[in-house]
């Protein structure tokens, strides 16, 4: 595949996207994907999108997406194949009733849990160039949000996280590391500079992002899920994407196994609010 970061990024091949598949039954299709991929269909046909090419693959003239994720957080992605499963999980979300972990690397060495209890707002009117941005704020338009950080790996200057959001606001995790000082790794918003972030969308990547970031995209990944139903509990995991296992190889001198024994380890994950585009 050529650079998947390009001016365009490139169509999914139909081989490659069944060895993303984590598990598939009747009632559901769970996907680990990649980070550099949109969930919803583009104007390049089916084959731009996760769901364009989900519905190619399935044959099925509706689709139902539980939870979406940014084009960079790579990860678990949950399709339900019938309507009543879709209500079923959609429903546990609503209710609170998900658990839900992303990995994360991320700028500076850190050792300690924090817990981060900041509100967030979308960005006010002239606070900067991308107005897609959200900041901490206190304004009446602000949100209640909650992120733990909770460190598994830290050496050679950056700090692979398993990061759990209690609440699911927009961007969430990427706004509370950037106001912790530690920003996730290859963030083109909330990064070292948000111009980056225009530059890419203008002109795909380019030399001055490749000397300025170390990672192609954010190093965000939606590693797991756990939906607490009555009759019993429903867990979906995704491992690390290949970028992020190489960056962990080659900037903190780390095994695939020491990353996967990390990823392994953790504490009691909380709960996940209705809104489920925290990352």
């Amino acid at each position: 595949m050529n650079n998947p970061y390009g001016e365009e990024a490139p169509l999914v091949d139909m081989t490659d996207f069944t060895n993303w598949i984590v598990q598939e039954d009747d009632n559901l299709l769970i996907v680990n994907k990649p980070g550099w991929l949109v969930c919803h269909p583009s104007k390049n046909g089916p084959m731009s999108s996760l769901v364009g090419v989900v519905r190619e693959y399935t044959g099925a003239d509706k689709l139902h997406l539980i939870a979406r994720l940014d084009r960079e957080t790579s990860g678990l992605i949950v399709f339900a194949k019938r309507p009543a499963v879709a209500r079923k999980f959609q429903m546990a979300i609503q209710n609170r009733i998900v658990k839900k972990a992303y990995i994360a690397l991320m700028e500076g060495e850190f050792n300690e849990p924090q817990h981060i209890d900041l509100p967030i707002a979308r960005r006010r009117k002239g606070g900067g160039p991308v107005i897609v941005k959200s900041e901490v704020s206190y304004d009446r338009s602000s949100q209640d949000a909650v992120t733990d950080f909770i460190p598994l790996l830290s050496q050679k200057g950056y700090t692979l996280c398993r990061v759990q959001p209690e609440t699911g606001r927009k961007h969430q995790i990427r706004v509370h590391a950037e106001e912790i000082k530690h920003r996730i790794v290859g963030d083109k918003i909330y990064g070292p500079d948000e111009t980056l972030y225009i530059e890419f969308i203008e002109n795909g990547w380019t030399e001055r992002l490749a000397a300025a970031l170390p990672i192609q995209r954010q190093a965000l990944h939606c590693h797991r899920y756990d939906f607490q139903f009555p009759e019993g509990t429903v867990s979906f995991t995704a491992p690390l994407q290949a970028d992020m296992l190489a960056f962990s190889e080659n900037h903190m001198d780390l095994s695939a196994a020491e990353v996967s024994a990390a990823m392994g380890h953790g504490s009691t994950m909380k709960e996940q609010s209705e809104d489920s585009a925290c990352e």
